[in-house]
């Protein structure tokens, strides 16, 4: 059992910021990626930004530049730091890792996401 708490999210005018936090724990050996994603309404998930073990970071087109995914000092954090949002930046936003349990069994889990909202 593998639970992620996610927090960070909110409401903020375009231009602003925000930063997105996921703390993960439980029966993890190991994580290889953490990431985030978003779902706007009436839309499918989309990949945000992903990080892996060592550190190799992916963004999406829209958010390059804007938006930053880093991993915290424990490895079991991953933060994504938005800036200079938009409108369409609104959307739940669900963290999500690839992990090995202690039994070397890999996983994937989902946050329960938390809602961002640019007002324009």
């Amino acid at each position: 059992q593998v639970q992620l708490v996610e927090s960070g999210g909110g409401l903020v005018q375009a231009g602003g910021s925000l930063r997105l936090s996921c703390a993960a724990s439980g029966n993890i050996f190991s994580i290889n990626t953490m990431g985030w994603y978003r779902q706007a309404p009436g839309k499918q998930r989309d990949r945000v930004a992903i990080i892996t073990s060592i550190g190799i970071t992916q963004y999406a087109d829209g958010v390059k530049g804007r938006f930053t995914i880093s991993r915290g000092n424990t490895k079991n954090t991953v933060y994504l730091q938005m800036n200079s949002l938009e409108p369409e930046d609104t959307a739940v936003y669900y963290c999500k890792i690839e992990y090995t349990n202690t039994r070397m069994v890999r996983y994937d889990d989902w946050g329960q996401g938390t809602q961002v909202t640019v007002s324009s």
